[in-house]
């Protein structure tokens, strides 16, 4: 198996080890802003997240509707901290309208992934569902084992090396 074979196999999987994905937002006065959320993910690489319209990152994704995410190797897997393996998707965002048959699927994803305190949330009217849709990224397994993740279904890895420096 070549380095991209295995880096492909890699990132076609690495998502299913996390329930929650940090998430970097700028307010619109570009204040930057860093929290996590957990979330679902559909076949597409949408990636959705239940939220209260009280926190920052909720107010920063309605003004801008953009964010980056970041699911990174948990520390105390990684053999090496400076090369910790990490995938990051710079994403548009979307509100989901409550009430919706996707608002609805998608809650119910979220049930069955975190269980019942999702029934609590859904009755909470401040609770809101955003779609997360990756545009680009770049997924990082090692030293000098960087990839640009490109393609329509964002499924290539393009190894970034030294000469794109």
């Amino acid at each position: 198996m070549t380095q991209l074979e295995k880096a492909q196999s890699e990132y076609k999987n690495f998502t299913a080890q996390f329930s929650s994905v940090a998430i970097a937002t700028v307010n619109p006065e570009g204040l930057p802003h860093a929290s996590y959320a957990p979330f679902v993910m559909d076949g597409a690489k949408n990636i959705y997240i239940f939220v209260s319209g009280l926190s920052a990152h909720t107010r920063n994704l309605h003004g801008t509707s953009k964010a980056s995410i970041l699911f990174a190797e948990d520390e105390s897997q990684t053999k090496q901290i400076f090369a910790r393996r990490r995938l990051t998707f710079e994403c548009d965002a979307v509100l989901l309208p409550r009430g919706t048959e996707e608002w609805k699927k998608i809650a119910e994803d979220f049930e069955q992934r975190f269980g019942e305190i999702i029934n609590m949330m859904r009755s909470l009217p401040d609770f809101r569902i955003f779609k997360l849709t990756p545009y680009g990224g770049q997924f990082t397994i090692g030293f000098g084992a960087a990839y640009q993740i490109s393609g329509d279904d964002l499924d290539q890895l393009v190894h970034i090396g030294s000469e794109s420096r």
